[in-house]
């Protein structure tokens, strides 16, 4: 026997009903320079969305076709993230950040027929056209005209499209599995991952976000989107601010850790998600402030990417009573796996208990189911927070296989997907990442987590950024290097080594050398980039490296 149900599908531009209906007077905010922004409002969002599928269509884009985007956080792209998935489009969001090759992979894995480029990255794309982009037929510039270029395909002005297209224009029902976009892994090992979502996975998301207690994605909010819209949409928050009517702001091309504080003030921003080393840039920010910096308004802040350190989150806590919280997600899980919830069974705990608890990964959001595999045996491991092992996960959101991928096999495991994280889960069911697989150190037969090490680190008051990675030893085959932006110029090996001890840590977990270096090397989302550093050593050895990544 079926239930009696309407067969509605789960579409990205049906969140546009209720937010057009309830919301249409909010706002899409998105900074232009100091003080300047760009303002309209959701009603005025839906049109051009319309009128931009509408011009896609009279381009020629037809359904199942991928546009791909080289652009900032702004209303244009918004207005993409419906308009190519509405006419059943693939929106791919290129990462600005990778390098011209493996851009080109993407570009040309994903086979996209058309382009959208912010204006600065016009001289990039002429570079990848003289790299070979045989699947691109035409490029939309996103701005009112066509500056001058170098492009052998056909160029529009994207404005000039939405002039002659239709507002009214609809956006059809269709199979709710249909692909909506498409995003690739940011390539830590090897060429970067397709992960095509569908719209189902991506409305069951927002609709995930919405739900969460502490993320409170309410009407009320005024959430500033500094996680870059190339990567994993956006972990989903445009789609459920949204979904929720909350007003969203857009930090607009190229800002800088000042800037956010600007916006924060600005417009009374109450909550903000990016990646870890954004929070700290804007700590460090707003001490070497020649005034006063009022961030108040400022009640959740979102740090991703890798946990906060403790001492980041005290910061934010003791200054401005920000809760400082994280989840756990990647690109194949559309993305959020797990999200910081603190149970009201534990809201009587110590500063200490409940500061180690903001320090795991969170609790599995719902629709998911996560476990812990023993590397070895396969068998499933106990939720005791002791028993260490491989994290899968499925969920109707999580990627089933890697698009024209060979390594899907590598990846899906009886109906899971293997995260490649290693961790535990406690028996409340917080999550607590240990490392990477990649990542963990074997030294003399033991297991190092370098995030331990990390966050033990970041707690020390004369560093500014920590990171560790496993180097090879001739005794142990593995050992512990630490890398360090000192903010005390004074700081020594011997004063972190002591502070590691100090911390519990046994004697063969404390790194033996330490490299002190002006800016910890990071990938193309903010996370600290552990394959390069490994890279220098192998290639130069401690020492090369040393001068290699020395303070300037």
């Amino acid at each position: 026997m079926q239930g009696l149900m309407f067969d509605s599908q789960l579409l990205l531009h049906s969140l546009l009903w209720r937010t057009e209906r309830l919301f249409a007077e909010k706002q899409i905010i998105t900074r232009l320079g100091p003080g300047e922004y760009h303002r309209y409002t959701y009603r005025d969002f839906g049109k051009r969305a319309r009128r931009l599928g509408d011009a896609l269509r009279t381009l020629g884009v037809e359904p199942g076709d991928r546009v791909g985007t080289l652009a900032w956080n702004h209303w244009r792209h918004l207005e993409a993230y419906f308009g190519v998935p509405g006419i059943q489009g693939v929106l791919h969001t290129i990462n600005l950040r990778l390098s011209p090759s493996q851009q080109k992979f993407t570009i040309d894995k994903a086979e996209d027929r058309f382009l959208l480029v912010d204006t600065d990255q016009l001289p990039g794309v002429a570079a990848l056209f003289e790299l070979g982009l045989s699947s691109v037929e035409a490029v939309v510039v996103l701005d009112d005209a066509v500056p001058a270029h170098d492009l052998p395909v056909p160029v529009h002005a994207y404005e000039d499209l939405l002039a002659v297209a239709d507002e009214d224009a609809q956006f059809s029902e269709f199979d709710e599995k249909t692909a909506s976009a498409m995003c690739f892994t940011s390539a830590t090992t090897g060429d970067p991952k397709g992960v095509v979502y569908s719209h189902r996975a991506m409305v069951l998301q927002a609709m995930c976000l919405a739900m969460h207690d502490k993320l409170n994605m309410a009407e009320r909010q005024i959430w500033l989107e500094v996680a870059p819209m190339f990567h994993c949409n956006g972990w989903n928050i445009p789609h459920t601010a949204l979904l929720q009517g909350a007003t969203l702001v857009l930090p607009g091309a190229h800002p800088t850790p000042g800037d956010y504080v600007d916006i924060i003030e600005d417009l009374g921003v109450t909550g903000m998600n990016a990646a870890v080393t954004i929070g700290t840039m804007i700590r460090d920010a707003v001490r070497s402030s020649d005034r006063e910096r009022d961030l108040s308004t400022l009640d959740t802040l979102w740090l991703g990417g890798q946990a906060p350190s403790k001492a980041v989150m005290k910061w934010f806590r003791d200054t401005y009573d920000t809760e400082v919280m994280q989840g756990y997600g990647m690109t194949e899980n559309s993305p959020q796996i797990c999200f910081f919830a603190l149970k009201s069974t534990l809201e009587d705990g110590s500063d200490d208990e409940i500061y180690s608890l903001r320090q795991t990964q969170g609790l599995p959001i719902p629709l998911l189911q996560i476990k812990v595999v023993d590397p070895v045996t396969g068998e499933e491991q106990p939720w005791d927070g002791e028993s260490i092992g491989d994290f899968h996960v499925r969920s109707p959101f999580t990627a089933s296989e890697y698009y024209r991928d060979e390594r899907t096999k590598d990846s899906i495991v009886d109906g899971w997907l293997r995260t490649g994280d290693v961790g535990c889960i406690d028996p409340e069911g917080y999550v607590l990442l240990k490392d990477r697989s990649k990542d963990l150190i074997k030294s003399g037969g033991e297991w190092i987590s370098t995030i331990d090490l990390e966050n033990a680190l970041m707690l020390h008051g004369g560093v500014a950024e920590a990171t560790v990675v496993g180097i090879s030893d001739e005794k142990w085959l593995e050992r512990p290097l630490g890398v360090v932006v000192a903010s005390d110029p004074a700081l020594t090996a011997e004063d972190l080594r002591a502070h590691l001890l100090g911390e519990g840590f046994a004697k063969f977990w404390v790194p033996d050398e330490f490299l002190f270096v002006s800016e910890v090397p990071k990938t193309s989302v903010g996370k600290f980039d552990k394959k390069a550093i490994r890279g220098v050593v192998a290639d130069d050895g401690v020492a090369g490296a040393r001068e290699r990544l020395l303070p300037s």
